[in-house]
């Protein structure tokens, strides 16, 4: 069985932990996370999936 990874909760978890971790980086992480998805969404990209 292999675990399968989706890019956008990741990326959430990925944001999350560094807004606790640097909380006055709020700002940054939020523009890059909207960012990110948005380019994840207008790409395509959503049902990408790592093995």
């Amino acid at each position: 069985m292999h675990p399968h990874f989706s890019l956008v909760p990741l990326i959430s978890l990925i944001a999350g932990i560094l807004i606790l971790v640097r909380p006055k980086l709020l700002s940054f992480i939020v523009a890059f996370y909207l960012i990110a998805v948005g380019l994840i969404g207008l790409l395509g990209l959503g049902n990408l999936r790592f093995h």
